[in-house]
């Protein structure tokens, strides 16, 4: 697998990649790195997503955890942000997440949190890391036994405490919404429907059913085509589609048109200012974002501060500058008067309370912000290639020929992906057959050398 943990992480092809083995240590390095400090039994959350694999690995965790004195209690399926908010409200010492977030099924990923409910810093990753990779008999040295085992128990009511928590931070009844949720056979078929019923919409959903092997399958946030017709079919106001851990939320209006990360960030950053609730004035995006945020944050005397790609380092920057909100086009948007990670359902009832509270349609809030034409292309790369394609001066000079060709109508950025096997390609500017061009022979080169 390389590198454990990535910018969300570790992820891999569960079983062959990211293996039971690799599950079990992670489970035991977690335990004793993230409780060494407790004067009691430390207990640990885990909660999961639908995946097939899924059962596998928190078996393989809860062996792991329970094998040097920690207990575990089993959230079952439940959104990545539910698990961030409840390891603070159970009063636990660290909280796992199962998941590979949006990428496909054969995919799984281990996220972990302390119990603050914040991510871990890279330097609390990297001790974890050291253990499971390279000092794997330290951990042997810690095992418990007899009496000294840890206990695994489940907890019935965290789908509810979690549902609670996200109709709280909205103050309007919803009533007249009438909102189709797209919950890609994710973590939100668990939670979305009741939440925004509860607050009064009215409900239409999709791809609500999980089977284990059809989460994110041509649904769900990376694949609006679905959610943009079931919007304009069923007539409804608004459409809202997460990912496959619900920590992302991508909206459509009442059009069938999209509405991404970006876009939703620009609403809730006006309406946050003009309610005086906007910290610092300011909102936190990636290099990712497009060109037409920052011009729509200029017009409105908004400051921006950017970061590269992750939402950790998004939340870094909040919480090292004051500010309470920030996100990436994706569809991760930190709303940290309410959440310490990106919530994709809170986000999505969050927009719902703007558009009840000002009156507008979906389409014309969006229109605040005019989109810069992108382009991005993934190019598939093998383990060994990871971190080598920027060595290669024949592809950083023809990305700098080609930014000179831009020349102020455009950027480009071409960058690895922290979760996936793949360099990403993007290019923006006015003309969309140059950028398109001008993309497709970067990726041809990356591909070639």
């Amino acid at each position: 697998m390389g590198r454990l943990f990535g910018t969300d992480g570790a992820r891999g092809v569960a079983i062959t990649e990211l293996t039971c083995e690799t599950a079990m240590k992670i489970g035991k390095a977690a335990a004793l790195v993230l409780a060494k400090d407790c004067d009691h039994r430390p207990k640990i959350l885990i909660g999961k997503d639908t995946r097939i694999s899924g059962d596998i690995l928190e078996a393989a965790l809860c062996a792991g955890i329970c094998s040097v004195g920690a207990d575990v209690v089993k959230l079952g399926v439940i959104p990545t942000p539910a698990v961030a908010m409840l390891v603070k409200k159970y009063n636990a010492d660290a909280g796992v997440m199962i998941s590979a977030s949006h990428n496909s099924v054969e995919f799984n990923g281990i996220k972990l949190f302390a119990g603050t409910g914040f991510k871990l810093p890279d330097d609390v990753e990297n001790e974890i890391e050291k253990l499971v990779l390279d000092k794997p008999e330290e951990m042997d040295k810690q095992l418990s036994e007899g009496t000294e085992v840890g206990r695994i128990t489940y907890c019935k009511d965290a789908e509810w405490d979690y549902i609670r928590h996200v109709m709280k931070t909205v103050d309007i009844d919803l009533k007249g919404i009438k909102v189709c949720l797209d919950c890609a056979n994710g973590s939100a078929s668990v939670c979305a429907e009741r939440i925004f019923k509860g607050l009064g919409a009215s409900v239409v959903m999709i791809n609500s059913e999980p089977d284990g092997t059809n989460i994110n399958k041509e649904c769900g946030s990376t694949h609006m085509e679905a959610l943009k017709k079931a919007v304009v079919d069923n007539k409804c106001s608004v459409g809202l589609a997460f990912d496959g851990d619900a920590d992302r939320c991508l909206a459509v209006d009442e059009n069938g048109e999209l509405i991404d990360g970006d876009k939703l960030l620009a609403i809730f950053s006006k309406f946050m200012k003009a309610q005086k609730t906007l910290n610092n004035n300011c909102c936190v995006v990636t290099v990712m974002s497009n060109l037409g945020f920052f011009k729509f944050a200029k017009a409105e005397g908004i400051v921006t501060a950017t970061t590269k790609v992750g939402d950790r380092y998004v939340l870094e920057e909040m919480l090292k500058g004051g500010y309470n909100i920030g996100g990436e086009q994706s569809g991760h948007i930190i709303l940290l008067d309410h959440a310490n990670t990106g919530d994709g359902e809170m986000t999505g009832a969050m927009f719902l309370q703007i558009m009840a509270k000002t009156g507008k349609k979906a389409s014309e809030l969006a229109s605040c912000m005019e989109s810069y034409p992108q382009v991005l292309i993934n190019v598939k790369i093998t383990a060994d290639k990871k971190g080598k394609w920027d060595k290669v001066p024949e592809i950083t000079d023809a990305i700098k020929m080609y930014e000179e060709k831009l020349g102020g109508e455009g950027r480009i950025l071409v960058r690895e992906s922290g979760t996936e096997p793949l360099v990403r390609v993007m290019i923006e500017g006015k003309k969309t057959g140059l950028i398109t061009d001008y993309a497709h022979r970067i990726a041809e080169l990356i591909e070639k050398m």
